[in-house]
């Protein structure tokens, strides 16, 4: 009977460590701004991260009471964010980034800027108790006409682009937050967004080497503490499988040729490119067999069920031999021992965000992130630009927005500019019929035409055709990728769509 009670208790416990790293090595959402009892349940049960959204979000005091709750559960959880800065904003999802995004870098490129601006940003989540940021992307925008990357790249240029990613991630490790560099191999080069379907990239292996694989190279050498797979099929490294469900690419590549030895994150496993063709359980227990350390879901699935689900699958996987046992013991070390990183950083210190203590948003006049803004914006005229005699009407020409932006977030210049210029107005037009409503609606006010990346929507070109046809004195502010030659009186290409970049915009066009 001695024996037999050994042996069951034996089972047990062997029984709760694989339950245990099947929930370590998930990284869950939630909705509400307070952490549901299931999620504090699981990481009383071994759930060791937690992923936040703009659902998630209020406030800075909110955001630092939210991840205090998470943390007298847990001391040690990694609460992950999706803060690019730029169009991808989680702290400032309605309002607008304090900083511009990558391309804005970009432009710029300067370095030490960069590296000051995701300090000042790690500073903040730091002091908003957030220790894992889904950022920087490093991929290389090779593709002008890639729908989820765009102004989320330093710029189309490798050389520019990894010694921008590695300023980044020195930066916001130096706040004491992990950086997670994305999307690996590289996304830059997809005419297909990820959310949707699986895109593909069909560059030989020397151009993936040259390219898309540089970035991440320098990133390994800043340190990073993790990198972010991406939904892609690149079949001259695996012509079989995705990158994230890829042993050649995740094992092969990253770990073994790249020398990789930190944490291996998925992208959201819910995208379409892996659900829709894999489903979640069976990709994620593929991911883990694969070499990825984390599983990235809750940007769309955002309950207990989804982490019952996969905690299961991954147990029973491990029970039918289908993944070792010791590979997924392996990523669960690699989620902890990243945990001990952010906990010991932040004993170090790392936390007061841009010199206040709750991690509120400093003065803008005297920010990192506006004078970045302000650097990055590029003024064309063909003549001397003719200062406003009164309010002018602000027409956003406004695209359809990709799921990792998100639609929540304010854009453009009207609200920037009215705070200059009392009086302006502002109304929002798509399709083909979009001009001549701008016309009707603006009257005989100067109107400041705002565009998303005019060279992929040909209803967007025909519309500042026209306008510019009607009204010559019409000013045009490109807040994405400009790609399209500049008209305009002026043309301002501000590189990204963040809040200071409306505002460095507003300034220029009203004359400040």
């Amino acid at each position: 009977m001695t024996t037999l009670a050994s042996g069951t208790a034996a089972s047990n416990a062997d029984k709760d460590d694989l339950a245990r790293d099947a929930l370590t090595v998930l990284q869950p959402g939630f909705t509400g701004t307070t952490a549901p009892d299931w999620l504090l349940r699981r990481l009383g049960e071994g759930l060791n991260s937690v992923g936040l959204f703009g659902r998630n979000i209020v406030s800075p005091g909110q955001l630092a009471a939210l991840t205090a709750q998470l943390r007298a559960e847990r001391d040690d959880v990694l609460v992950a964010i999706d803060e690019e800065g730029g169009d991808v904003t989680r702290l400032e999802v309605r309002t607008g980034s304090s900083y511009p995004g990558n391309h804005a870098l970009g432009a710029v490129d300067d370095v030490e800027l960069t590296r000051e601006v995701a300090s000042a940003l790690g500073r903040r989540l730091a002091a908003c108790g957030v220790n894992l940021n889904w950022a920087p992307s490093a991929d290389v925008n090779s593709n002008p006409g890639n729908p989820v990357i765009g102004v989320r790249s330093f710029g189309a240029d490798t050389g520019l682009v990894a010694r921008h990613t590695a300023a980044y991630v020195t930066g916001l490790q130096s706040a004491g937050v992990a950086a997670c560099t994305k999307h690996f191999p590289g996304h830059g080069d997809t005419a297909v967004d990820s959310h949707h379907a699986l895109p593909r990239i069909d560059a030989d292996l020397p151009v993936l080497q040259a390219r898309e694989l540089a970035p991440f190279r320098a990133a390994i050498a800043a340190g990073t503490r993790a990198v972010m797979s991406a939904h892609i099929l690149v079949p001259a490294l695996d012509p079989d499988r995705p990158a994230t469900l890829s042993r050649r690419i995740l094992t092969g590549l990253l770990r073994e040729e790249l020398g990789y030895e930190g944490l291996i994150v998925t992208d959201g496993m819910e995208m379409q490119a892996i659900a829709a063709t894999y489903g979640i359980e069976r990709g994620s227990v593929l991911a883990i067999a694969a070499g990825a350390d984390a599983i990235c879901v809750g940007g769309g699935l955002a309950d207990d069920e989804t982490v019952r689900r996969l905690r299961d699958a991954l147990v029973s996987a491990v029970r039918t031999g289908e993944l070792a046992e010791e590979r997924l013991a392996d990523a669960a070390a690699r989620v902890r021992a990243l945990a001990r990183w952010t906990s010991a950083a932040s004993a170090r210190g790392a936390g007061a965000a841009n010199g206040t203590e709750d991690g509120s948003r400093e003065d803008d006049a005297a920010g990192i992130g506006l004078t970045a803004a302000r650097r990055a914006l590029r003024v064309t005229s063909s003549a001397p630009y003719v200062p406003l005699d009164g309010a002018p009407y602000v027409a956003a020409l406004t695209p359809v927005a990709n799921i990792a932006v998100g639609d929540e977030t304010p854009w453009g210049v009207a609200a920037e500019l009215a705070r200059l210029v009392p009086g302006t107005e502002t109304g929002g037009f798509t399709g083909d019929d979009a001009a001549a409503r701008v016309l009707a609606a603006a009257g005989s006010r100067r109107i400041v035409a705002v565009v998303r990346d005019e060279h992929r929507h040909a209803w967007m070109a025909t519309a500042l055709d026209a306008l510019l046809a009607a009204r010559p004195d019409t000013v045009v502010v490109e807040m994405g990728v400009p790609q399209a030659p500049p008209r305009g009186a002026p043309h301002i290409a501000t590189y990204g769509a963040a809040r200071v970049c409306g505002r460095a915009a507003a300034e220029v066009i009203a004359g400040a």
